[in-house]
């Protein structure tokens, strides 16, 4: 699906997308989106940040809000660093800043896609995982794809997921910022290290007793970050 008030834009995807092979429903404003993913729930969705009606950023909300899991790669105008970490704040996997190139969206949304189909309908890619991931109280379950901190359900954004499930599959390694975006997006030429960096920030909040205070999800200064259990040695797998 795409989510596009201009319509000579609109077209241009379309066409793109088409040549390639997908069938592509085009929508002109945010309200249309949340409607057309409810009643076609679409494989991935192109979505515009300025629309009327509402926006791209409301739209997001809205989705992860309803824990739609589908792959949603955002279309912005807006340049600075905060409008398009806002975005993946929300819950959107990846952004392009406009103007931008057809093949470089077009290849975007090949890796989105294979990436949510490794993982299975709606789900995650997870790295050779075919059972449930536990460290300390954290389970990750990629078949569910759901996580778990004790007794309490988390919910995660896909983006947040895939780096959640390759961080617990290895505990205790750690793993760079460019380790991260391959998991992420295969294109790290295409995205800063800051996406990386919004997602952990989010993940503290949702599996950190205190996120400011991490004791699961740790720093690793000058290298990148590590998954591991705070209360000893972290098992592999459960």
């Amino acid at each position: 699906m795409v989510a596009e008030d201009d319509e000579k834009q609109a077209e241009l995807v379309r066409r793109y997308l088409e040549h390639e092979g997908h069938a592509v429903t085009v929508v002109g404003d945010g309200l249309a989106a949340l409607a057309g993913v409810r009643h076609r729930e679409p494989d991935l969705l192109v979505l515009d940040v300025m629309m009327p009606r509402a926006d791209g950023l409301d739209v997001v909300r809205v989705l992860r809000a309803e824990q739609r899991e589908l792959p949603v790669l955002m279309l912005t105008a807006r340049s600075t660093e905060d409008d398009l970490l806002l975005g993946l704040d929300l819950g959107a996997d990846d952004y392009l800043t406009k103007p931008y190139s057809p093949r470089e969206l077009m290849a975007r949304v090949r890796t989105l896609l294979r990436r949510s189909r490794r993982g299975g309908p709606g789900g995650a890619p997870v790295p050779g995982a075919d059972s449930a991931l536990r460290v300390g109280e954290l389970l990750v379950d990629p078949d569910r794809h759901e996580v778990r901190v004790g007794d309490r359900a988390v919910e995660c954004t896909p983006g947040e997921f895939r780096i959640l499930a390759a961080m617990a599959a290895e505990p205790d390694r750690v793993f760079t910022r460019q380790r991260l975006l391959e998991e992420l997006h295969g294109f790290d030429r295409y995205v800063s290290f800051r996406t990386v960096d919004v997602h952990i920030m989010n993940l503290r909040k949702k599996i950190e007793p205190a996120p400011r205070r991490p004791v699961r999800l740790l720093t690793v200064f000058g290298v990148g970050y590590k998954l591991t259990d705070p209360a000893g040695s972290a098992p592999r797998a459960s």
